[in-house]
């Protein structure tokens, strides 16, 4: 089913850039993936990912999680999270994941919605320090119809000097939104 995915991604005029070689640190990292502006870039996104076969994870708000829809985001690789609840600390869930699974592949939108924002939320990050894994930059730009992996960036600790690099990576990409999308967003 997920060869079926890619193929349909591909049909719509989407191009995959993937490094050639093997990448160890994709199998246990954070993956963060940007812009995300419109729902589709979810189900376009995530065959990029199924085409490199990684235990990938996704976490999606629990109101997704429907009788309909539970099926298909479990097979997806889908985790509810509950957002509203403020004693939910989904950072210390997520690194507990990469706690109890060698290969964890934890893929977050940093902007944590498809809305403008001023700051991208800091759990990627927390995550990764945490749980001392590497962060993947991925991406979709709609302009070129290219998505991929870009560089992996091993966390220092100083979310300033750290995010500066992550944003710099993401200025020329085109989200399908544009307005939507603060490449000025932290700096």
């Amino acid at each position: 089913m997920k060869k079926i995915w890619i193929r349909l991604v591909k049909l719509r005029g989407w191009k995959f850039d993937i490094p050639q070689g093997d990448h160890p640190e994709w199998r246990r990292c954070v993956m963060i993936m940007a812009p995300h502006t419109a729902m589709e870039d979810f189900f376009s996104g995530a065959a990029v990912a199924f085409s490199e076969k990684f235990n990938i994870r996704f976490l999606v708000k629990k109101e997704f999680f429907n009788f309909f829809t539970r099926p298909f985001l479990k097979w997806a690789g889908c985790l509810p999270v509950d957002r509203g609840n403020p004693h939910n600390d989904i950072v210390k869930q997520a690194v507990h994941y990469f706690d109890t699974h060698q290969e964890l592949t934890l893929l977050i939108t940093p902007e944590g919605t498809r809305k403008w924002v001023k700051r991208w939320k800091r759990g990627f990050y927390e995550i990764a320090v945490k749980a001392n894994v590497p962060i993947v930059l991925s991406y979709m730009n709609y302009e070129t119809k290219h998505m991929g992996f870009g560089p992996t960036l091993y966390p220092t600790g100083d979310w300033n000097s750290d995010i500066r690099q992550i944003m710099a990576f993401y200025q020329n990409v085109t989200a399908r939104h544009p307005e939507l999308f603060n490449k000025q967003a932290n700096l």
